[in-house]
C-alpha cells in the first residue's frame, strides 16, 4: 500500500499524478447508489483513524477492524466484485501491501488473474520498474514482465488513495506492458477523491471517504 501516509506528495518521475476535478458522467449516479447502499456505513465505521502514526502529522487509516469483521470485509469485497463482474477484466493488479488483501479476493470472484505490484527487489526475474516521488525521497513499484498481455483489461487495487502518486506509477507499469487500464479501485479516498474522479485519465472508484 503506497498511499497510506496521507501527507505524501507522491507523483511519478515520468508523469505527474494529475486529478481531473470534473466528475465523469456517471458521478451523480454512482453517488446516489452509494448513498443508498447500507453496506457503506458499516465499512466506514470499521476503519479506525489513528493520529500521528507512524510519524507526527500522519492520519493513519487502519483497516484492521474491518478485517476482523468477516461480514463487513465481505461487504467491501462484494461491492468491488459487483462493479467489475461482467466488464471483461482480465487482471486485477494489487499494490503492495494492502492491495494484496483486497485484490486476490476480487480477482478470484470475477475470474481474473491477480498481479502483485511490489516494492523493489521483491520479484525474481525480469521486471518493469516505475519510480515516484515522495515527500522525503522516492519509491518504486515493480511488475513481472509477461504478467499481462497487450490489450488485456486491468483494474488497479489499493486500500487508500491520498495523492495518487502510487496509483499513477501502477498505471504506468501496466501501460508499459500495453495493458488497457480500465479503472483504479480503492477502499478509502481523501476528500478530493470522494466521488468519482479521474487520475491521469483513468477513473478512480472509491467506496468511502477518509474520516478525520
Amino acid at each position: 500500500m503506497g498511499e497510506q501516509e496521507n501527507n505524501k506528495t507522491g507523483v511519478g518521475n515520468n508523469a505527474m499524478a494529475v486529478v481531473d476535478e470534473a466528475p465523469v458522467a456517471a458521478a451523480a449516479k454512482e453517488k446516489d447508489r452509494g448513498a443508498a447502499d447500507p453496506r457503506l456505513q458499516g465499512i466506514s465505521d470499521s476503519i479506525r483513524v489513528v493520529p500521528h502514526f507512524p510519524k507526527p502529522g500522519i492520519m493513519f487509516n487502519d483497516i484492521t477492524p474491518l478485517l476482523l469483521r468477516p461480514a463487513v470485509f465481505k461487504d467491501a469485497v462484494d461491492m468491488f466484485v459487483e462493479r467489475y463482474r461482467g466488464m471483461g477484466i482480465a487482471a486485477v493488479a494489487g499494490i503492495e501491501a494492502r492491495g494484496f488483501i483486497f485484490g486476490p479476493a476480487i480477482a478470484l470472484a470475477i475470474g481474473a488473474k491477480f498481479i502483485p505490484l511490489r516494492k523493489p527487489k521483491k520479484l525474481p526475474g525480469d521486471v518493469f520498474s516505475e519510480s515516484y516521488v515522495l515527500e522525503y525521497g522516492t519509491d518504486c513499484l515493480e511488475m513481472h514482465v509477461g504478467a499481462i498481455e497487450p490489450g488485456e483489461r486491468a483494474v488497479v487495487v489499493d486500500d487508500l488513495v491520498a495523492t495518487g502518486g502510487t496509483l499513477s506509477a501502477a498505471i504506468r507499469l501496466l501501460e508499459r506492458a500495453e495493458a488497457d487500464v480500465v479503472e483504479c479501485a480503492c477502499l478509502i479516498g481523501l476528500p478530493k477523491f470522494k466521488d468519482f474522479y479521474k487520475l491521469n485519465g483513468k477513473p478512480v472508484y472509491i467506496l468511502v471517504e477518509s474520516r478525520k
